[in-house]
């Protein structure tokens, strides 16, 4: 039984470019995992993914760029007021304007960079750097 199908994605795409393979299938897949593997995607850590349906509960192809130095789920899932942006940047990324926070925000699944040009805090989903 999984809990967090959301950490198990970002544990094998972490445990794939570790290796050094240009593929990895994240199953089962969800709505989530396929927002944040669209920011992913967007900040050029990964290539091209695609969902694949295959009866029980579907799968996502991920093909792998070779960028990903480290990346995890923040657990609990802290709220953060966009004044406080600052702060877990500097908490989680290994330096500042290098990598990402992915939030989910009233305007979706979005890095902390858009939340900032938005000005709206969210909920801290992951990191990737």
């Amino acid at each position: 039984m999984q809990h967090d199908p959301l950490n198990d994605a970002m544990s094998q795409l972490k445990n794939a470019e570790a290796v050094g393979k240009r593929e990895c299938l994240i199953k089962p897949s969800s709505k989530l995992i396929g927002r944040v593997l669209k920011v992913m995607q967007d900040g050029d850590y990964i290539s091209q993914f695609e969902y694949i349906e295959d009866g029980r509960g579907g799968v996502f192809r991920v093909q792998l760029n070779g960028r990903i130095n480290s990346c995890g789920v923040i657990k609990p899932r802290y709220s953060v007021k966009r004044i406080d942006l600052d702060k877990w940047e500097s908490r989680f990324l290994p330096a500042q304007d290098f990598g990402l926070l992915i939030l989910t925000t009233t305007k979706g699944v979005i890095t902390h960079s858009q939340a900032k040009q938005f000005g709206i805090g969210g909920k801290l989903l992951a990191y990737v750097y």
